[in-house]
């Protein structure tokens, strides 16, 4: 074995087919979907080379620049609610009563698709016979807005899902990662006279900051390019009220058969990902890692 790894020849062979498929299924898509933002093209009929100018006209798109502002704000909800999956972790990893099954609970929503999820919350937010109107009306509330009509409304009501939905997923890997600490020092901590708030803030927490700063870029950059959900539930209204930035690149490009400006769009969302996790990756970088054995 030790004859055959120092061989580079073979460990090139063994490299290759993953290289081909990383190449294929991204790096060469990023490179014609920037490509294709330099032209003028319909999707079907000849480019035309028009250099930056769909670059340029991104810049002042209106409309643009507010899918992006309710992207950036889906990203903010996404990175706080963290804090919120953090806390449940902590007291599944507390040995309550019941924790196995709360953890189970938490994780449906991860088994079911963004369109079973999106027809469930549609029939939730209906504004005739939906469980939440039905609910506010029982309890005196009269006039209950149409969720997903009315824009002041609509963007509140797709974070829930969307947040919902994920909730598993970020709660596993806080628990995953807090049950991995040693038990010897949680028990240190209670002989020295801690109490259990103070051992999750100043143990706890710390121990497992790296795997949250991970969660935190996971969070933001999928906040910013999310869409199958928001386009099953409104389909970017109402006017344009809960149009993201992948909603409205899929809008332009195949509903308005604008390619060259789609893929202008896309590149560009491509570009904010990796600045966005460039700077929370700098913002978050420790001068010093607690380690524990």
């Amino acid at each position: 074995m030790d004859k055959v790894l120092s061989n580079k020849w073979i460990i090139a062979l063994y490299v290759l087919p993953s290289l081909l498929l990383v190449l294929g299924l991204i790096y060469i898509p990023i490179v014609l979907t920037g490509y294709y933002g330099l032209t003028k093209w319909d999707g079907i009929g000849a480019k035309e080379f028009i250099g930056l100018d769909n670059y340029l006209e991104l810049m002042g798109d209106r409309l643009f620049w507010e899918s992006a502002f309710h992207s950036l704000l889906l990203a903010v909800f996404s990175a706080l609610s963290l804090l919120v999956y953090l806390a449940v972790a902590l007291l599944l990893a507390g040995r309550i009563k019941g924790s196995n099954l709360l953890r189970k609970i938490y994780l449906v929503p991860m088994l079911l698709s963004s369109v079973a999820i999106a027809q469930l919350w549609l029939k939730i937010y209906h504004p005739t016979n939906g469980i939440l109107t039905s609910a506010l009306e029982f309890i005196g509330f009269t006039n209950t807005p149409a969720w997903l009509a009315e824009p002041a409304y609509v963007l509140p009501a797709l974070f829930v899902p969307i947040l919902w939905q994920y909730a598993g997923f970020y709660i596993l890997i806080y628990y995953s990662a807090l049950k991995n600490i040693p038990s010897s020092l949680e028990e240190a901590a209670r002989i020295d006279g801690a109490n259990p708030l103070q051992i999750a803030l100043r143990i706890k927490v710390p121990l497992i900051a790296e795997v949250f700063k991970v969660t935190v870029v996971l969070a933001v950059v999928g906040s910013l390019k999310y869409f199958d959900l928001i386009y099953v539930m409104t389909n970017g209204g109402p006017n344009g009220a809960s149009e993201v930035m992948a909603s409205y690149m899929y809008r332009i490009a195949f509903k308005g058969f604008n390619f060259g400006y789609g893929s202008a769009i896309g590149f560009f969302l491509l570009l904010i990902c990796l600045v966005v996790t460039w700077l929370i990756r700098k913002w978050t970088a420790a001068k010093e890692t607690i380690e524990y054995s």
